[in-house]
């Protein structure tokens, strides 16, 4: 049989295997359009509740910590806390002291007793109070008594801690709390 050269030369209309790399660009394009939008919508509203904080205080052990504003505290969680504002406190820590992250050693209901300069919470102790600061300023002991439902007697094991067992301290309740932290460094 002979092709007649004045014939047309015909063509599939979808454009059949050159079109379909073309469509899939689209497609991958429109998913990483959508994908991206919800990456930057997940990190606002992590962004929302949490924050990175550095710790610049030989008081606690890590040096760096993921801040979650939502997590209501616990015993033994870490918080950070606004401290008072006091003559003491703006002596030792400057005029815009920096949050104060302490363990948490008693919730409300719970008991906190001492004896002489130690503190317990429910008869387990917890913390030992020193007599002054480190400038030299006698230091009032801190609440003993039944923690207040949404208040915490928090403290640190290290010896100069600043913290529920000294009265310029005291309960740190929810008013003062910023949020809940992880050590992450």
């Amino acid at each position: 049989m002979a092709v007649d050269p004045a014939a047309p030369i015909l063509t599939p209309i979808d454009g059949g295997a050159l079109a379909r790399p073309r469509r899939a660009r689209i497609y991958a394009g429109v998913i990483l359009i959508f994908g991206g939008i919800a990456l930057f919508q997940g990190i606002s509203a992590w962004k929302a509740s949490h924050a990175f904080l550095i710790n610049t205080s030989p008081s606690l052990p890590n040096w760096a910590f993921v801040l979650e504003t939502k997590a209501p505290p616990t015993r033994g969680a870490l918080i950070f806390f606004r401290p008072p504002v006091s003559d003491v406190l703006t002596r030792n820590f400057g005029s815009k002291p920096q949050l104060f992250g302490k363990l948490v050693y008693g919730v409300g209901g719970d008991t906190v007793t001492r004896d002489g300069r130690t503190f317990f919470v429910n008869g387990h102790a917890v913390a030992i109070a020193k007599t002054h600061s480190r400038k030299g300023e006698p230091l009032a002991l801190g609440p003993v008594g039944v923690i207040p439902h949404g208040c915490y007697f928090a403290g640190t094991p290290h010896k100069d801690g600043f913290d529920s067992r000294y009265a310029l301290i005291g309960w740190i309740c929810r008013d003062r709390i910023v949020g809940t932290g992880t050590p992450v460094l």
